[in-house]
């Protein structure tokens, strides 16, 4: 679409005093790494893209399936019968949004070795997200490069979320020193999730981030807020008091960067909402999909694209799916035990 005043389609944004013609032109200039596109990151990469942010990288590592699309507004069935990766598909639709904006989807697991160069360029990170590692990571590298992030989770019908601002705010580690333990916490499998919780949690996300990208820092929120939309509550908590810790947070107080470094985390990831793991295993090189797809067939059926290979089996009367990326990563369906994973995944795809 070419429109003789581009600036025309912001009009009702720019009437806003705290955004105006000065911020609109900023946010047109802003480049947003945005990491998970799932629940929160559809939510939040619509409300950005046509809010006219310049530049939206969107990093997912997974594709999309049916129980997606009770709360990932970007998606529809489409999606699911094209086997697409949730970056793709959401790429396709936020430029079919905003053509003014450039989307770069990324389909890769966020983890130690690429989370700095997906962020080193942006003005700010979001946490679209469903797990803790992520989060941590993305913290570590905020902090060491002096970027803003804006954290926020869901599940059931209570969501969070914060605003961190290196140097001014606490970071996530200075409010919650270490990840919970498994079973700690309910998950989308566990607990369930509303797509309203997604959606009030994600717009003051976005809200935050808009303050952020259009210099309007003085009116960034300095609490973590809390709410439960069946409970009808709603709770601000004030953290200014632990930034720091008193000099004892690892993180930015004593720049030790745990996760960055490999001190935390695992390469495996048991998937939020799914009896599924994600064994994380990058190959030398991008995975031949028709070579291994020959291998395959001899267990079960195969089919792939340019973007996955699926596989389907059946072991000891247990059905179990996999999915197949370029780098050599793969989610098995059927699973919630990393171990069985791994040892599924030496078996089938080697390495």
């Amino acid at each position: 679409m070419t429109d003789p005043n581009p600036l025309d389609r912001y009009s009702r944004q720019m009437r806003f005093p705290g955004i105006g013609k000065a911020g609109q032109e900023k946010l047109l200039a802003s480049r947003v790494t945005l990491c998970g596109c799932g629940a929160l990151g559809t939510v939040l990469a619509n409300t950005l893209v046509r809010a006219g942010v310049g530049f939206v990288r969107v990093v997912d590592r997974d594709f999309v399936e049916p129980s997606n699309l009770q709360r990932q507004v970007l998606f529809d069935e489409s999606d699911v019968r094209d086997n697409l990766p949730k970056a793709e598909a959401a790429a396709v639709k936020l430029r079919r949004i905003n053509s003014a904006v450039t989307v770069e989807p990324v389909v890769a697991d966020i983890d130690r070795t690429n989370v700095e160069d997906l962020c080193r360029d942006a003005d700010l990170i979001l946490d679209g997200s469903d797990n803790f590692e992520v989060r941590y990571l993305v913290n570590d590298v905020a902090v060491k490069l002096g970027k803003p992030w804006v954290y926020g989770g869901a599940v059931g019908s209570q969501g969070m979320t914060m605003t961190i601002i290196p140097g001014e705010t606490p970071c996530l580690r200075c409010v919650f020193e270490a990840a919970p333990n498994p079973g700690d916490v309910g998950t989308c499998e566990t607990a369930g999730v509303l797509a309203p919780t997604v959606s009030i949690v994600a717009s003051f996300q976005a809200a935050e981030a808009l303050k952020l990208l259009s210099g309007s820092r003085d009116a960034v929120s300095r609490e973590l807020l809390m709410v439960d939309v069946w409970e009808n509550t709603h709770k601000r908590v004030k953290v200014a008091p632990l930034r720091g810790r008193k000099g004892q947070c690892p993180c930015c107080a004593r720049r030790n960067f745990e996760w960055l470094d490999g001190a935390h985390g695992t390469q495996t990831t048991t998937l939020c909402g799914r009896n599924a793991v994600q064994v994380s295993h990058r190959a030398a090189g991008r995975l031949d999909f028709e070579q291994l797809a020959g291998v395959l067939r001899t267990s079960g059926p195969v089919t792939f694209n340019k973007f996955l290979l699926k596989f389907q089996l059946e072991e000891k009367g247990e059905p179990f799916e996999f999915t197949v990326f370029p780098d050599g990563r793969a989610i098995i369906k059927g699973t919630s035990e990393p171990d069985r994973a791994r040892t599924l995944y030496a078996k089938y795809v080697g390495h």
